[in-house]
C-alpha cells in the first residue's frame, strides 16, 4: 500500500512546499467549474490502478483510509446530480439558519421587548456576520461535502477535523429534533389532542418519515421545496404587520428590565436562532459556481434572516399589551389572532409548521451529506458514501432521521441549551482553522477572501469566541454533562473508526475526485 504522504505527493505532482497552499490549490480554480481538473483526474487514475493491482492481503482485506474509491456511485463532481442554482441555495441557507421568527418568542419572555428587539439587531454583528465571512472564505477555498470538516482537517489534522464533524453532525441531529416539536407546539392550540400521549408520539413518528422521504428524494427538490415554503411562511407576517398599524403604540417597544432578564434563556434563543451558516459548507459540492453563488447566498440570507425576526417582532411587541410570560415557542398564533382574528391565526400556524418542515429537510440535507463527505475523505466507512438513485446519501440520511426520532421526546429549551453547547466546542475549532490557514498558507487561493490581514482575522473572530464563552457559562449541570458526554463520545470513536479500519472489518475508502489533505496536514 503506497503510504497516503506518497499518494498526495504523486497525485499532485511534487513535494509540498507549502502543504495547505498545495492542498486548496488542487482545487479546480475556474469559478463556475466544480469537476475535476483533468491532469489531477489521471493522476489518480493512474495510482488507483496501480494501487488495485496490490494483494488484498497488501492492503488489509478490507481496504482502508488508503484503499481505493469504490465506482458502485458516482461522485457528484463526476456529473451524477443535478446542482442548485442561487435562489433556492439562499432559501437552503435560510432554513438552516432561521426559517422565519418561529422559536424567537422567548427571547420576549427572558428579557423584555426591548432588549429582544435590539438582541436581534446587534447580536448578528458580533455572531452570524463573523461566522458568514468565515463561512464565504473557507468554502470557496475547500467546494466539497466535507464541509467544515475539510477546513479543520487542513489546518489541524485529521483527529481534530473528525472530532469537528462529530460535534456538529450531533449538534445537527439535536437541532432537527426541535422542528417536530414546534410543528405541534403550533398546531395544538387548534388541535388539542397533539399535545401529548399517543397522538403527539404518532404525529412526531409520520412526520419525521415523511420529511425523510422528501430529502431521499433529491436535493434539487428540497431547495425549489425551500423557495416555496418560505414564500407562504413569511407573508402572513407581512399581513400581520399592516393589519397591526392602527394598533402600534411604540412605547411598548421600551418595556424592558434589566434586573429582571434571565439571561441564559435569552442568549441560548438568540445564538440558536442566528447560528448554523456554516452548515451549508456541507452541501458545497452540490452547488452550481460555488465559489460565487456561496457568498451572495451567504449575504443575501443574512438580510432575509434580521427581516424575517425583527419584524414580526416589532409588530408582535408593539401592537399588543405585553404578557412576558405568553411569549413561548407558538405564541406567534395568538399574536396574529388578537391582531388579526382567527383567519390569521390559522395562516400563521399554517405558516409555521410549513417552515418547520423547510428547517427540518435543510437540516437533514446538511447533516446527511456531511456524513457523505466525511465517507468520501476515508473518515467514515465507504458505505456512508454510497448515494441513492436520486443522488443523496441514503445512509446519512437514515443515521440523521433516527437520531431525530431518539431526540424528540425533549423539551424545547433542553434540546436549544444542549445543541448551542456542542455547536461552540464545533465552532471553536472552525475559527482557529480559519485564523491557522490566514498564518500557515497567506497565498492559498482564495476565490472569496474575507478584506482583512492576519491581524484583522483574529479580531474577527474575538468576538463570537467571548459570544461563545458567555453561552457555555449559562448552561445548565444536566446540559454540561450530557454535552461533554457527547464529546467524550467523539473521542473515542475516531480511534475506534481507525481499528476497525486496520482490521478491515468495513471498507474505507478516499475519492479519487479529492486532493488528498491527511498526508500534508500539519503536524
Amino acid at each position: 500500500m503506497v503510504p497516503r504522504e506518497e499518494k498526495a505527493k504523486r497525485s499532485f505532482g511534487g513535494d509540498f512546499d507549502s502543504p495547505t497552499a498545495q492542498i486548496v490549490s488542487d482545487y479546480p480554480s475556474a469559478a463556475n467549474d466544480c469537476t475535476v481538473q483533468p491532469s489531477l483526474h489521471t493522476h489518480h487514475k493512474k495510482l488507483r490502478d496501480a494501487e488495485s493491482s496490490t494483494p488484498a492481503a497488501e492492503s488489509g482485506g478490507g481496504g482502508g483510509a488508503n484503499s481505493t474509491w469504490s465506482n458502485e456511485t458516482p461522485s457528484p463532481r463526476a456529473g451524477g446530480s443535478r446542482k442548485i442554482s442561487i435562489i433556492p441555495l439562499i432559501f437552503i441557507i435560510f432554513y438552516e439558519v432561521s426559517g422565519g421568527p418561529f422559536g424567537v418568542e422567548d427571547s420576549v419572555k427572558a428579557a423584555g421587548p426591548l432588549l429582544a428587539l435590539l438582541g436581534f439587531l446587534i447580536f448578528p454583528l458580533f455572531w452570524s456576520v463573523p461566522e458568514a465571512l468565515v463561512t464565504a472564505e473557507m468554502v470557496t477555498m475547500f467546494p466539497e461535502n466535507s464541509g467544515y470538516v475539510v477546513w479543520v482537517s487542513s489546518a489541524l489534522g485529521p483527529f481534530w477535523g473528525f472530532q469537528l464533524g462529530f460535534m456538529k453532525w450531533i449538534s445537527g441531529v439535536v437541532d432537527n429534533a426541535l422542528y417536530p416539536v414546534l410543528f405541534l407546539d403550533y398546531l395544538k392550540s387548534g388541535i388539542p389532542a397533539l399535545g401529548g400521549g399517543l397522538p403527539r408520539v404518532a404525529a412526531v413518528l409520520a412526520l419525521t418519515i415523511v420529511l425523510t422521504y422528501l430529502n431521499y428524494r433529491g436535493l434539487s427538490i428540497v431547495g425549489w421545496a425551500a423557495v416555496v415554503i418560505g414564500i407562504f411562511s413569511i407573508l402572513p407576517f407581512a399581513v400581520m404587520g399592516f393589519v397591526s398599524i392602527p394598533k402600534m403604540k411604540p412605547q411598548r417597544w421600551l418595556a424592558g428590565d434589566i434586573h429582571a432578564v434571565d439571561w441564559s434563556l435569552y442568549l441560548n434563543t438568540l445564538f440558536w436562532n442566528l447560528n448554523y451558516w456554516d452548515s451549508i459548507s456541507t452541501l458545497a459540492g452540490e452547488v452550481e459556481n460555488p465559489k460565487k453563488n456561496l457568498p451572495k447566498a451567504l449575504l443575501y440570507a443574512m438580510i432575509l434572516v434580521v427581516l424575517a425576526y425583527f419584524l414580526p417582532l416589532l409588530t408582535g411587541t408593539g401592537a399588543i399589551p405585553l404578557n412576558r410570560e405568553l411569549w413561548t415557542d407558538g405564541y406567534f398564533s395568538e399574536v396574529a389572532k388578537l391582531i388579526g382574528g382567527a383567519w390569521l391565526s390559522w395562516w400563521i400556524q399554517a405558516a409555521a409548521a410549513m417552515a418547520n418542515m423547510g428547517m427540518f429537510v435543510a437540516e437533514m440535507s446538511a447533516d446527511s451529506f456531511q456524513l457523505l463527505g466525511m465517507a468520501e475523505r476515508g473518515m467514515l466507512p465507504e458505505v456512508f458514501a454510497r448515494r441513492s438513485r436520486y443522488g443523496t446519501p441514503l445512509v446519512g440520511i437514515l443515521f440523521s432521521a433516527s437520531g431525530v426520532l431518539m431526540l424528540s421526546w425533549m423539551s424545547f429549551q433542553e434540546i436549544v441549551a444542549a445543541e448551542n453547547f456542542l455547536y461552540c466546542f464545533g465552532m471553536g475549532l472552525e475559527f482557529t482553522a480559519f485564523v491557522w490557514l490566514r498564518i500557515k498558507a497567506p497565498f492559498a487561493p482564495r476565490p472569496y477572501k474575507v478584506p482583512v490581514g492576519k491581524v484583522g482575522a483574529v479580531l474577527i473572530c474575538v468576538p463570537p469566541m467571548v459570544l461563545m464563552c458567555i453561552v457555555l457559562a449559562f448552561s445548565t449541570l444536566k446540559v454540561f454533562v450530557v454535552s461533554v458526554g457527547c464529546v467524550g463520545i467523539g473521542l473515542v470513536f475516531q480511534p475506534l473508526m481507525k481499528y476497525i479500519e486496520k482490521k478491515g472489518l468495513l471498507r474505507f475508502s478516499v475519492s479519487s475526485d479529492l486532493p488528498d489533505i491527511h498526508g500534508a496536514a500539519p503536524e
